[in-house]
C-alpha cells in the first residue's frame, strides 16, 4: 500500500543556514535595498533593533516581525494575513493565544508520557463519549503542535461516519482513508498544509456505508504500519463512541489514546464507558482533555 512516495518526502534533517531578520524580510519582498539602509541607519541612530527600526519607519507592522522572528528559529507560523480561516485551528489563527498555549502543554505531556514496555508509541488515537464534544477540534490543533516541535507529522481522519478534518484544514476530499481501505484508489492522497510544512492531513475520502468493516480488514493495519514508518508523529481522529465502536478498533490499532469531554456536558457514566472500552482493548490512556471551546 503506497500512500505517500519517498521522494516526495522532505529530508527530516535539512540543513538551515542561519538569516538575519533582514535578509528574511528581503527574501520575501517585504523590503527594497533602498528600504533595509534606511532601517539600519535608524537603527544606528536610534539604538533598537532592525524589526523595530523597520517598524518605527512604516515599512513593515509587529506581525511581519513575529512571523520573521519564526522563520529565524524555524518555527512553522503564518502571518496574520496568510493564517487558516477556520476559527477551530486555534494554534494556527491565534498562534500566541492561550488556547494555542494549551495545546502546546498538551503536545509537550504527551511526548513526554512513558510508552508501554515493548511498544514503542508514535500513534495515538483522539476519542469522545459524544458527538460536539471537541475531538476533532482537539485533533487538529493538537497534529499541528507537533508537527511545530519537530519531526513530520500526519493527521489521519478515521471518523467514518462525520468526518471534518477536511473542512478544518480546507483541503480535497474526494479520495482518502475510506478509498484506500476499499482498494479504490492508487492515488497520493495525503495532503500537505500551506505553511506548516511538516504537517500532512489524510482525509476520510467518501464517506462508506461500511466503516466499522473497513476499519477491520488488515488494510487498515498495514496503512498504521506504513504511516508509522514515513513519519514521527500520526494523530488519528475519531467517531465518538456514541456512533459505534469504531473508536475502540482505531484506538487498539494505535495503541494509545487521548480521551476528551466538554465541559458541563460530558457526564461521569459516559467518560467511565469511554476508559472502559479502551482498556477492554489493551489501550494506553494518555489522560483525559476537559473541552470548555
Amino acid at each position: 500500500m503506497q500512500v505517500i512516495s519517498d521522494r516526495d518526502r522532505p529530508a527530516t534533517n535539512t540543513a538551515v543556514l542561519d538569516r538575519s531578520i533582514g535578509d528574511i524580510f528581503r527574501g520575501a519582498h517585504k523590503l527594497t535595498e533602498d528600504q533595509s539602509e534606511r532601517v539600519v541607519v535608524y537603527q544606528e541612530q536610534h539604538g533598537v533593533r532592525f524589526g523595530a527600526a523597520a517598524v518605527a519607519l512604516g515599512f513593515i507592522n509587529d506581525d511581519d516581525v513575529l512571523w520573521a522572528l519564526s522563520q529565524q528559529f524555524h518555527y512553522p507560523y503564518a502571518p496574520e494575513s496568510q493564517r487558516h480561516e477556520n476559527p477551530e485551528l486555534v494554534i494556527a489563527s491565534d498562534p500566541f493565544g492561550e488556547r494555542a498555549e494549551v495545546f502546546r502543554d498538551l503536545c509537550s505531556q504527551v511526548s513526554m508520557s512513558p510508552a508501554e514496555p515493548g511498544r514503542p508509541r508514535r500513534a495515538f488515537a483522539v476519542v469522545s463519549p459524544d458527538s460536539g464534544d471537541g475531538k476533532s477540534y482537539t485533533a487538529a490543533n493538537l497534529a499541528v503542535a507537533f508537527s511545530q516541535i519537530g519531526g513530520r507529522t500526519v493527521l489521519v481522519d478515521a471518523d467514518m461516519r462525520s468526518p471534518r478534518q477536511h473542512e478544518i484544514f480546507g483541503i480535497d476530499s474526494d479520495a482518502g482513508l475510506s478509498t484506500l481501505l476499499a482498494g479504490r484508489t492508487k492515488l497520493d492522497v495525503i495532503h500537505s498544509v500551506h505553511n506548516l510544512p511538516s504537517l500532512f492531513v489524510l482525509p476520510v475520502g467518501i464517506v462508506p456505508p461500511n466503516p466499522m468493516e473497513l476499519l477491520q480488514r488488515p488494510a487498515f493495519n498495514l496503512l498504521m504500519q506504513e504511516l508509522l514508518s514515513k513519519f514521527d508523529h500520526v494523530v488519528v481522529d475519531t467517531p465518538a463512541l456514541a456512533r459505534g465502536a469504531d473508536a475502540r478498533v482505531i484506538a487498539a490499532r494505535c495503541g494509545a489514546a487521548i480521551a476528551v469531554g466538554r465541559k458541563d456536558t460530558t457526564g461521569m457514566a459516559s467518560m467511565n464507558r469511554l476508559v472502559g472500552e479502551l482498556r477492554a482493548g489493551r489501550t494506553q490512556l494518555l489522560g483525559v482533555v476537559m473541552n470548555e471551546h
